[in-house]
């Protein structure tokens, strides 16, 4: 059995859940998201105790595919009534002595020691703001904001000698002592 798959996932109050189908749409004060359920995985919405529960078929729990979707598409739709209901954020920090970060017509722009500045390009749904060397990157779709951080972080990874980059706020960069010159 599935220590994920058979918790029942409780919907709080302002969040509203659509089924049809394999599709679940969420819905709540930061937008809408859907999920497209795998065949395997039955969902059932209970009005009453506004709660949702995932099953897989009986003959079904010795079958390792289907424990695995059935947990993966529980916490796929707990991510999207957690993102509808407070979102997501992300936190980079530009490190780098006269290296930058701005936002321009929908682009983040990289001033991050090439000779152009690189453009990076925002996905709707996505909200980015820059303070300084601070890009905050929020919106209600996990697997969105995580991949943008992760994307605009691939631009200029840290490097462990002088710790430049593009790095998480949260990340530490285990630095390395460099050459040794002299006897």
């Amino acid at each position: 059995m599935s220590r994920i798959g058979r918790k029942v996932i409780s919907v709080p109050a302002g969040v509203k859940i659509a089924l049809k189908g394999q599709d679940v749409t969420v819905t709540g004060p930061k937008g809408t998201l859907t999920v497209n359920v795998h065949s395997e995985v039955k969902v059932a919405w209970n009005e009453t105790e506004k709660s949702i529960a995932c099953t897989i078929g009986e003959g079904r729990s010795e079958d390792r595919l289907a424990r695995a979707l059935w947990g993966t598409n529980r916490a796929l739709i707990q991510n999207a009534i957690t993102g509808v209901q407070g979102g997501y954020e992300k936190s980079l920090e530009v490190v780098g002595v006269g290296w930058t970060a701005a936002l321009a017509a929908g682009k983040l722009k990289l001033v991050v020691g090439f000779a152009n500045p690189i453009m990076v390009e925002v996905p709707k749904g996505l909200t980015v703001t820059v303070d300084k060397q601070i890009i905050k990157v929020s919106g209600p779709d996990k697997q969105m904001v995580g991949q943008f951080a992760a994307k605009t972080r691939a631009v200029r990874k840290p490097e462990p000698y002088n710790g430049k980059g593009i790095k998480y706020t949260t990340e530490t960069i285990k630095r390395k002592q460099g050459k040794q010159f002299g006897a």
